[in-house]
């Protein structure tokens, strides 16, 4: 009887696994399938052939690349602008003492609270404003205000003991120089952690690319593909469809599966 229960977690585990999974799985059955063959019916994707032609009709496309390399220049851009951002706030709070400290940590903690959309119209004025639509910078600036990611530092920076620090202020060492040296490199799977995050919200991002980016030339990933599927399947077929959607989340997949260990240690440090 103790073995039976013993099983029932893991079962009921896997089949909440499963049931995330068959989306995905679906999309992938899809995207291997001739278009001509999903449109007599979709039950020809559970049995071959299968073919990888719609793959091949994305790589054709000139603009592809051009919106991959926008994508991978405005994700890695944001992800260390955040990086370098948050730690150093984070340093501040948990371990700097100066007046109205813990007032603006709070305020900074607001920022969670406030949806991106109540300020978009704000923030598209201000850009509008300063020329930067249509540019780097106007995909790139708005993601460097990271408060979840100001807030998972101090934390974490707060769980590490001080004497470490003052070991270091022992021997002369500055505020800058402990945190380079000794605080930074102990932080590893936070930063980790918020990297992959941060890359992977900035990589999915629509919304705000779609307001800035009105030249194609511009165009993420994400929006350079909703722009080839206004008509849906009725120009390029399902199949095409699902292999945009898989060929989009390869290079967040490959982040997220070389990286993931570093996410239990970095969440569950800065929560302790």
């Amino acid at each position: 009887m103790s073995m039976v229960r013993n099983r029932i977690p893991g079962a009921a585990l896997a089949f909440a696994s499963l049931a995330m999974a068959a989306p995905l799985l679906w999309t992938l059955l899809l995207s291997l399938k001739a278009n001509g063959e999903l449109l007599r019916g979709t039950q020809s994707a559970f049995s071959p052939p299968y073919t990888l032609q719609n793959y091949g009709e994305i790589l054709g496309h000139s603009a592809v690349f051009g919106w991959l390399l926008n994508s991978a220049i405005v994700s890695l851009s944001v992800t260390i602008g955040v990086l370098a951002l948050s730690s150093l706030a984070g340093y501040g709070f948990a371990r700097l003492r100066f007046p109205g400290r813990d007032v603006l940590f709070v305020v900074v903690l607001f920022g969670l609270a406030i949806p991106e959309q109540s300020v978009i119209i704000a923030r598209h004025q201000m850009f509008s404003a300063l020329h930067l639509h249509n540019t780097y910078g106007g995909l790139i600036l708005p993601g460097l205000a990271a408060p979840f990611g100001v807030f998972l530092m101090t934390q974490y920076f707060r769980a590490l003991p001080r004497e470490l620090e003052e070991a270091a202020w022992l021997d002369g060492a500055s505020h800058f120089t402990t945190f380079r040296r000794i605080l930074l490199p102990l932080s590893l799977p936070a930063q980790v952690t918020l990297g992959i995050f941060t890359f992977l919200s900035t990589w999915n991002d629509y919304w705000w690319p779609l307001i800035s980016a009105t030249n194609s030339d511009r165009y993420t990933l994400t929006v350079g593909i909703a722009s080839s599927q206004m008509n849906f399947a009725q120009t390029n077929g399902l199949g095409f469809l699902m292999a945009q959607a898989v060929f989009a989340s390869l290079p967040i997949l490959a982040v997220y599966v070389i990286f993931q260990r570093y996410i239990v240690a970095g969440v569950a440090r800065a929560a302790s």
